[in-house]
């Protein structure tokens, strides 16, 4: 298969990298596609690096690639492996309830846009995390120690210049220190949402690299930043190319009817009283009484507040 790792993959881990909205490809060529970067692309810390700041190929990753999500909401999009109704959640219960213990790793990139697009890329491990490990001390540790941990490792491998100015032919970023992060954990799942949008210049770049979206190869690792001598070399979690992505090809994620409830919520009493005022009077609809100007007043503020958080 065209995304296969090398390794005889188990079905259901072919299952999930074939349902997403865009195909898995070779990495050669993937036009609206993604694949597996050769971990060789990245570079990271060595094991002289505190003392040479010398870097070395990334080499082999820690997790096996599981899939990606090109999708789009009415909201934006967060918590989704909590959504029993996913498919990859459902992938993770199917194999759980099978007996066996897949840990998946999501990291769900939350795209500024009205659309509520996001990128969500997927990896799985088949055993547990060795103790003590950086894996381990990840997954154990609290959301001060994951903020200051997460790296990103982005390559332009094809793009116009104004992008490739933007952005640097390589960007390493820690995550939970430029961006907004939201940690989701379940028993057999790790969701990190990263909200581009709450940085000014991150927002500023992913809009401008957007409009290129589909003229543009884009390598992408995840990395927990080794800080002391002892957790040196730094080994790749996983990585995924995306290529010339279409906006037109993302599909749609179905919110969960919890999360539908709080994009139309109930309309204040107030507020349906003065309409009912307004109904029962229609003659003075271009004199509202005191009580309903109130009653918009309130809601303005109401919708204020609301956008301020």
């Amino acid at each position: 298969m065209a995304c296969s790792d090398g390794e005889a993959e188990h079905q259901w881990i072919q299952n999930v990298k074939s349902g997403g909205a865009v195909p898995c490809l070779p990495p050669e060529n993937c036009p609206n596609g993604w694949a597996t970067p050769p971990g060789d692309t990245f570079m990271v810390r060595g094991p002289e690096y505190f003392a040479t700041k010398a870097k070395i190929p990334g080499g082999e990753y820690l997790l096996k690639p599981l899939g990606v999500d090109w999708i789009k909401g009415p909201v934006k999009i967060c918590e989704v492996l909590k959504n029993r109704n996913h498919r990859v959640r459902k992938a993770i219960d199917e194999e759980v309830s099978h007996g066996n213990k897949p840990f998946v790793w999501a990291f769900n990139l939350q795209l500024p846009s009205k659309e509520n697009y996001s990128a969500i890329f997927y990896f799985v491990s088949l055993e547990p995390a060795p103790e003590g490990s950086l894996m381990d001390q990840f997954l154990k540790g609290d959301d001060a120690l994951r903020k200051s941990r997460l790296k990103l490792i982005a390559n332009i491998v094809k793009g116009p210049w104004i992008v490739r100015k933007a952005v640097g032919e390589q960007a390493i970023c820690i995550l939970g220190r430029a961006l907004s992060c939201k940690y989701v954990e379940g028993s057999n799942f790790i969701e990190v949402d990263v909200d581009i949008g709450s940085s000014i210049v991150a927002n500023a770049i992913v809009h401008l690299a957007f409009g290129y979206v589909a003229t543009l190869t884009i390598d992408l690792a995840f990395v927990i930043e080794s800080q002391a001598e002892s957790e040196l070399p730094e080994r790749l979690l996983g990585a995924v190319r995306f290529s010339e992505l279409s906006p037109g090809s993302a599909g749609v994620y179905e919110v969960p009817s919890e999360e539908q409830q709080e994009i139309a919520p109930i309309l204040p009493s107030r507020l349906w009283r003065s309409f009912s005022q307004l109904l029962q009077n229609p003659g003075n609809s271009m004199q509202p009484s005191p009580s309903s100007e109130n009653t918009n007043g309130n809601f303005h503020k109401e919708d204020a507040g609301n956008s301020d958080n």
